[in-house]
């Protein structure tokens, strides 16, 4: 088979720099699309390239810095999960394959696209089905498109660790779904996608699970930065739940994460009622009855009050109530 056959093609029509376009993530519940644009040299052929899919990780791993370093050009973008929800998959898929196109250092003429359907773009080009099994350039775009996902699924893993990203790299498994049904999703799940997970009346209960989770995240990635270690996040018992648990070498502390709107008065021991004040009590013990530890316990609260896009204003108030008060 002649790799480079629709590359050629193009070349002998006038064409000097052709790119291959292919996109990843357009099925997964979770994550932006991604979409990259490759241009190689002429006649080059990098061994072992083929259709992301057909190849397994570690070689994909292996061939990504070697397409970088060997393209004449190439350019990686996406579209966030958001602009999905608001423009539907498709049209936020031919979005991400624009911007990687136009964000070319290296200026394309003529696109290849894998597919059927050609994206609005700002040059000429031809779709071909199944093109990451018969174009070059196209194979090394899904490469560098899948991979760079995957990286990004396994960094949003460490924030959200409860979803497991870096097992399913937010696909429809049936752990993935039985993890959102668990906690809700989180502000990286596609909302249009979960309808069929949540039901189709669930969504003004996604919305508050969604900022009740990115409440959470923010009250976590607060703590790490100032030198506590978690230990658990949403511990389940026969008790009840607790948002967090971490410790600081001198104390084992409970947390009660607390998402309010901009301008909601809550204050110290207020942000938790009796009733509550007792699960948190007894989900305490029952912890430190499966780990014990020397630390002494205590109890806080973390205020969380959403801002501008992905920014949280975050307060802590240690030892906000003391058992039997």
């Amino acid at each position: 088979m002649d790799w480079l056959l629709y590359e050629k093609e193009a070349i002998s029509k006038g064409y000097a720099n052709v790119c291959g376009v292919d996109e990843a993530g357009r099925g997964p519940l979770a994550g932006p699309v991604y979409a990259a644009a490759v241009i190689l040299p002429p006649g080059l052929e990098i061994e072992g390239v083929n259709d992301s899919k057909k190849l397994t990780e570690k070689k994909r791993e292996a061939l990504f810095p070697e397409i970088k370093e060997k393209a004449l050009a190439y350019c990686i973008a996406s579209a966030s999960e958001k602009e999905i929800d608001k423009l539907n998959i498709l049209n936020a898929t031919y979005l991400a394959m624009a911007r990687a196109v136009e964000g070319l250092p290296v200026k394309a003429d003529y696109a290849l696209i894998d597919g059927n359907r050609m994206p609005r773009l700002p040059i000429p080009g031809e779709t071909i089905v199944k093109g990451d099994g018969l174009s070059m350039s196209i194979a090394c775009a899904s490469i560098l498109a899948k991979v760079t996902r995957d990286h990004v699924m396994m960094e949003w893993d460490q924030r959200y660790p409860q979803y497991q990203f870096a097992k399913h790299k937010g696909y429809g498994t049936k752990l993935h779904m039985d993890l959102i049904r668990r906690y809700g999703p989180c502000e990286l799940h596609r909302q249009s996608f979960l309808k069929k997970i949540l039901g189709a009346g669930a969504s003004r209960t996604t919305r508050a699970q969604s900022i009740g989770k990115r409440g959470e995240a923010a009250a976590a990635a607060y703590l790490e930065k100032r030198g506590f270690r978690i230990l658990e996040r949403n511990y389940h018992c026969p008790y009840g739940e607790t948002d967090i648990i971490a410790e600081d070498g001198q104390y084992i502390i409970f947390v009660e994460v607390k998402t309010r709107k901009s301008g909601a008065m809550v204050e110290g021991a207020e942000a938790v009622d009796t009733v509550k004040r007792k699960k948190l009590a007894q989900t305490a013990q029952a912890y430190l009855s499966e780990h014990p530890s020397g630390l002494q316990p205590r109890f806080d609260v973390i205020l969380v009050t959403p801002t501008e896009e992905n920014r949280c204003r975050v307060e802590q108030l240690p030892g906000a109530f003391v058992l039997g008060e």
